[in-house]
């Protein structure tokens, strides 16, 4: 007779609203074993006991065969005397105090959900809000933890008869969705449009009320539809009418807009697709993917002006396929449709149905609502893909609020991030929980989201930070922000160094490393502005060992939106009085009054500040080239500039590095080169390639005399300049075949989106010292 032997197992991870319990209770009856299963607030606990053949069993399964949405990330088992079960159940939930267990971020429409509401025999057919325990919204409708329906938006809604049994059938697929539910019983549609919007919803629509926002569509009219996590502003891709109009109604002159496409096959047509970006469009998560455009394939200069790039997801709920068409048989209504946030530039993404009629009514010409709350706004994702690696540059929605999981210990700690794309970031035991993209932190409606998200997430994952860490810049709102909190110790960190340590972060490095990061802007240890630094550093601690030649910026931000006053700045720098004397597309593009104006501020340092920062540089000669004077979204000049990027040169201009410390790299000789060849008529796209190739030559130079100097052969790349896939294609070739060990960001952006980490290990090193 086999001995008897009971097992209590503690599952730590993404747990919760996956299938975790019964794919538990399922494999536990399979395999004849009684005990029991439940969430807590610190993830899923379970005791099994039976025959010992039939445990170890079960353990080895438990690990290796869990729910495709389940992540486990550490199991604790622990032997028991027998109890003497004689069934197994799934008990009721347990709050533990203080325990942690993440939340599972919200996932895109399963396989088997589609084929239900497309299914016309199926009860669900057609029905908006379909999901089951592999797909649906989580994290934006959660209030509190465990996750159970009471504790989620889905509490108003009780289920009827035919869920309810679904929810409480162990061997269903629905068994304990929350947002289970069905026409019957579940949420619903409202469309309202102009005086309508004064008068209560009427949420009883489905089918019918899609079948007229798309025609609505077709007819070149804008919508705001809610969705997962907030609003989108839709309207028809094909039209550029309606594009236009949307532009001009939402204040969004040239900044690119996402599209959302029926199908893989239409992306496919629309833009180039490697496999690797295949398996992005087509994930759980569902992201906007970064493709390069197919010429003459959609209006690429009415959605994405001056790039050869689309944003392109596939839908992620059945509303989406909806919009498309009623089946899989009927071809879709639209190519594509633009899909952007439901905000006013520069705000956070609108998710309740008063806010948005009241903020968006002069944006769209309808509404389609919807009566289940969003407790947690949450915009969508943005990945590119890099060498086969899916790489975030916004993490949002299908990523947040999973936690990145560290190989080193953390207390807790809240790291406010910098100002630009902000994300904050809260640590616990060996966990980093990263907030959604939070936005640009110039405005109160930002930093209100901030604020909600902040009190949200601590109390959904029970952290109560002791100390709070921030970026140098003393006006900084998120700066300000932890300045102000009472009863905390506060962290200075420095801002390219949040960038190094970041990427080590992510990567699981300790020890020194060169840390390259290039960007716009961030507030140096000596008060000026940095953005092309090269430090030797790590957790502890940092050294400045190179940078840009520092070059004077006029006016402050007027310079970041006026790309002309870096490129006269530089010319001034290299030129001398000589600069306004070459005939150059700047001098004609400018009023002269203006051009005297910055002149006289750079001669006398009047309103100007010293930067090093690559961003910066690329602004100059985008504007020296006759790309780009002006701007009207972060980056736009540079974006363009690797856009026109011929490929296949191999050419680069020169430079020269001083001998000191920190060795400062002078450009004067590549932007002398540069202007020969605008004198000499050479296209623009050879000289952005030739510029590329140059910065990613700076960058191996350095770090070959980095590495004499200092021993050192880890290089880690960070800042928002290396989003440019041309120049980090090119340095990372360089450095490898220099023989560099090169380090990226994947799961977190190389943008200031991810700098929040790096400051947290920072805190977190100096809390240890």
């Amino acid at each position: 007779m086999s001995r008897i032997s009971r097992r209590q197992i503690h599952v730590a991870g993404i747990v919760q609203g996956v299938g975790f319990r019964p794919f538990v209770y399922k494999l536990a009856q399979e395999l004849g074993l009684h005990g029991y299963v439940l969430n807590s607030s610190a993830g899923v606990t379970l005791e099994v006991e039976g025959a010992d053949a039939e445990v170890e069993c079960f353990v080895r399964r438990l690990r290796h065969e869990t729910p495709p949405l389940a992540q486990i990330e550490n199991l604790v088992i622990q032997t028991l005397p027998p109890a003497g079960y004689e069934s197994f159940a799934i008990r009721e939930s347990v709050d533990e105090p203080g325990r942690l267990a993440p939340v599972s971020p919200d996932v895109s429409t399963c396989d088997d959900c589609l084929r239900d509401f497309r299914g016309a025999g199926n009860r669900r057919h057609a029905y908006p809000f379909t999901n089951c325990t592999n797909c649906g919204p989580r994290y934006s409708i959660t209030r509190k933890v465990p996750y159970d329906r009471p504790l989620t938006t889905m509490a108003c809604f009780p289920m009827c008869e035919r869920c309810l049994a679904e929810y409480e059938n162990p061997a269903d697929r629905r068994f304990h969705a929350q947002p289970n539910a069905c026409p019957a019983c579940g949420p619903a549609l409202a469309l309202a449009q102009g005086g309508e919007l004064e008068k209560p919803l009427d949420f009883h629509g489905g089918l019918s009320e899609i079948r007229r926002v798309r025609q609505m569509l077709l007819d070149g009219r804008i919508l705001a539809i809610k969705g997962l996590g907030g609003f989108h502003l839709a309207c028809d891709a094909a039209s550029a009418h309606a594009i236009r109009t949307l532009r001009d109604r939402k204040k969004r002159n040239d900044k690119p807009f996402a599209i959302m496409v029926p199908d893989t096959a239409s992306a496919e047509r629309l833009c180039s697709v490697s496999e690797s970006a295949r398996r992005s469009l087509e994930s759980a998560r569902r992201p906007i993917v970064i493709l390069p455009c197919r010429p003459g394939a959609l209006s690429l200069s009415e959605l994405a002006p001056g790039n050869n790039t689309l944003g392109v997801m596939l839908p992620y709920t059945p509303l989406h396929y909806l919009l498309f068409s009623d089946t899989l048989a009927q071809p879709p209504a639209f190519s594509a449709l633009v899909m952007t946030s439901g905000n006013i530039s520069e705000e956070p993404i609108v998710t309740g149905n008063r806010e948005a009629a009241r903020r968006l009514h002069r944006i769209a010409d309808a509404f389609l609502f919807h009566n289940r709350d969003i407790y947690t706004r949450v915009d969508d994702s943005v990945v590119r893909v890099f060498e086969g690696t899916e790489r975030v540059l916004r993490r949002s929605r299908g990523y947040a609020p999973y936690p990145l999981r560290l190989n080193f210990p953390v207390a807790e700690i809240l790291a406010c991030g910098g100002e630009l794309k902000n994300a904050f970031c809260l640590t616990k035991d060996h966990h980093a929980f990263l907030s959604q993209h939070i936005g640009d932190l110039e405005n109160y409606e930002t930093l209100v989201f901030f604020q909600e998200t902040l009190a949200r997430m601590q109390d959904l994952f029970r952290i109560q930070p002791q100390t709070v860490a921030h970026d140098l810049h003393p006006l900084y709102l998120s700066t300000k922000l932890a300045l102000e909190l009472e009863g905390v110790e506060k962290i200075g960190v420095q801002h390219h160094h949040a960038h190094v340590a970041s990427c080590m972060a992510e990567n699981g490095i300790v020890g020194k490393v060169i840390g390259v990061a290039f960007d716009g802007t961030g507030f140096g240890t000596d008060g000026k502005i940095w953005g092309g630094e090269f430090l030797v550093a790590d957790f502890a601690g940092f050294e400045r060992r190179a940078h840009f030649r520092y070059v004077a910026l006029a006016g402050g931000d007027a310079a970041v939106r006026e790309p002309w006053r870096l490129g006269l700045s530089y010319l001034l720098d290299t030129f001398g009085t000589r600069a306004e004397s070459l005939d150059l597309p700047v001098w004609r593009h400018v009023p002269a009054k203006k051009v005297a104006v910055v002149r006289a501020m750079l001669e006398r340092r009047i309103n100007t500040v010293e930067t090093s920062a690559c961003g910066r540089l690329f602004d100059a000669v985008a504007s020296i080239t006759g790309l780009r004077h002006e701007v009207n979204f972060e980056a736009q000049a540079a974006i363009q500039l690797e856009a026109i990027a011929v490929a296949g040169l191999d050419e680069q201009y020169p430079f020269e590095i001083s001998s000191g410390e920190p060795r400062q790299i002078d450009v004067r000789p590549a932007i002398e080169s540069i202007v020969r060849d605008v004198l000499a008529g050479r296209p623009v796209g050879f000289i952005a390639a030739a510029f590329h190739n140059t910065v990613a030559a700076i960058v191996l130079e350095v770090c070959r005399r980095l590495r004499i100097s200092d021993a050192l052969h880890r290089v880690c790349l960070s800042g928002g300049t290396f989003q440019n896939l041309y120049l980090l294609e090119r340095t990372v070739a360089g450095l490898r075949s220099g023989g560099f060990e090169v380090f990226l960001h994947a799961q977190v952006p190389p943008n200031d989106g991810g700098i929040s980490l790096g400051q947290a290990v920072i805190a977190n090193a100096a809390l240890r010292s």
